[in-house]
């Protein structure tokens, strides 16, 4: 029995390219041992070393999501459809219409799921679009030409030519200058009876809900995984809807998140995938028509949500392939075991995103291995080989046996904590020191020699950076703790908080 399987743009060069494929299968396991044994590359993409789906993976039977069926032991039959979605963001108001208006939004007016009392609701509400390129840019032109009365935009880059394909708020004379600035001037023109807010500032855990708090509606446009999950988790803290859309290449999706009880983006994508799989538009590359489409389906959702009229996405995932020219709907369901939306949610304030992806960031690793490793280089061209100390590779330590050390005591050994300090405001051991790993290249001499070093940080990634820095300073023996803090919580103590 063959079953058509859509594959995503990110995953056809480990399908040879294809983008659908008819597999046999009685059931969802079968059918992806079959896939992973025609394609191997794809295995470690799709499952993790026990066989299971990946987390950030959705398999979709026809329209619903296999973990609301049988996960891999849903059945198939003839004619069903198999969808791999990997993650790749009462009265009318007081307010009232002028001559002009009334006349700039006549055909509004007339239409009677919206009248003068749904203009007054879109001219007395507000969005907050988070970026102002290729999504944004859609956004901003159709909310502001529709009469939302007041459209907020976060946003610090300048125009580069490389935009002007899809980001039809710039033009050429705009290049080099800050995208707030030709934003602004354009939406102006379009509107003059709107209010522009600009915020030219990068989002950050440290701004995010100051930014959001006053705006009813934030539209997702951003083109990274780290700014897409804090966009998700402030709008829920603060109970805002969340315009959500995504593209790449000849693909986009679009949804609502967080809005009539529906789910939250960690509800479709617990966690982000592997740096790298998915590329930035910068990276991959993107069809410049095809953000216009999503973005202008954002923006209808956002006029939807502020007029209260309408089917939201809410609950739903659009599709669309321009190559193919389909849209597909899938239905999502929220997570009871969402961190930050679930029934007991762990994640209760904004974390370190970029760590959470496992991406560089302002502060995190690519900057932090520059100046820890260039630290090390320089003292070692600095010294003789004779002078250079013995260099004793750092071995993994697993929380189990780190339990036990610490269960049985003594004090031969320490916890060396390198997380930033706002992650072990969420989550620590009882017995550790704690050294941020920008500050070790400073700090490690403070460290005892004498006892045995035990790396910890959230994954095992930071902490195997600081490891292999110590034992290039000399330290004999270091370990790092593989898996972090996040394999403490799933193996150790159940009840710790993760993010």
């Amino acid at each position: 029995m063959a079953i058509k399987v859509f594959i995503p743009t990110p995953l056809r060069p480990y399908a040879d390219g294809a983008s659908t494929v008819e597999i046999e299968g009685r059931d969802v396991g079968g059918l992806l041992t079959v896939l992973t044994e025609r394609y191997p590359k794809l295995a470690k993409h799709l499952l993790q070393e026990n066989g299971e789906l990946r987390s950030f993976v959705n398999v979709y039977v026809n329209s619903e999501d296999i973990r609301s069926l049988a996960l891999r032991d849903t059945p198939l039959a003839p004619g069903d459809e198999v969808s791999i979605v990997p993650g790749i963001a009462g009265g009318a108001p007081d307010v009232d219409l002028s001559k002009d208006e009334i006349a700039r939004y006549s055909r509004h007016l007339i239409m009677p799921e919206v009248t003068i009392d749904g203009q007054k609701r879109l001219k007395a509400g507000s969005v907050l679009l988070v970026g102002a390129g290729g999504l944004g840019s859609p956004m901003a032109l159709y909310l502001a030409a529709a009469g939302v009365g007041r459209i907020g935009i976060v946003d610090f880059d300048v125009v580069d030519y490389s935009n002007l394909q899809r980001q039809i708020l710039h033009g050429t004379a705009d290049v080099g200058n800050a995208k707030l600035d030709s934003a602004r001037r354009r939406l102006e023109d379009i509107n003059p009876h709107i209010r522009i807010d600009t915020h030219e500032v990068r989002l950050t855990s440290e701004n995010a809900l100051d930014l959001f708090r006053d705006y009813d509606v934030i539209a997702d446009g951003t083109d990274n995984f780290p700014t897409r999950y804090l966009v998700n988790d402030a709008c829920v803290l603060l109970g805002k809807p969340n315009a959500y859309g995504s593209i790449f290449r000849f693909e986009g999706q679009a949804s609502v998140f967080h809005h009539e009880g529906g789910p939250c983006y960690r509800c479709l994508y617990p966690e982000p995938p592997p740096p790298g799989l998915v590329p930035s538009c910068a990276e991959g590359g993107v069809l410049g028509i095809l953000p216009g489409l999503i973005g202008v389906i954002q923006a209808t959702e956002v006029v939807k949500i502020l007029l209260g009229k309408g089917r939201s996405l809410a609950g739903r995932l659009l599709l669309y392939d321009a190559l193919e020219m389909t849209f597909r709907e899938l239905k999502l369901r929220r997570d009871p075991a969402c961190p930050v939306c679930g029934e007991n949610p762990t994640v209760t304030a904004l974390i370190d995103y970029e760590a959470f992806c496992g991406v560089p960031g302002a502060q995190s690793s690519e900057e932090t291995n520059r100046e820890v490793f260039k630290m090390v280089e320089e003292q070692e061209t600095a010294l003789q080989d004779e002078q250079k100390p013995e260099v004793v590779m750092p071995k993994d330590i697993d929380v189990s046996a780190l339990a036990e050390r610490m269960n049985g005591g003594g004090d031969g050994f320490l916890v060396l904590d390198v997380r930033d300090p706002h992650e072990i405001a969420i989550c620590a051991l009882e017995d550790f020191l704690h050294i941020p790993m920008m500050e070790i290249p400073q700090r490690f001499e403070e460290l005892d020699r004498s006892k045995e070093i035990l790396c910890l940080c959230r994954t095992g990634v930071r902490s195997g950076q600081v490891a292999m820095f110590l034992a290039h300073q000399g330290f004999r023996n270091v370990r790092n703790v593989a898996g972090g803090i996040v394999a403490w919580a799933k193996e150790i103590d159940p009840e710790m908080p993760t993010y």
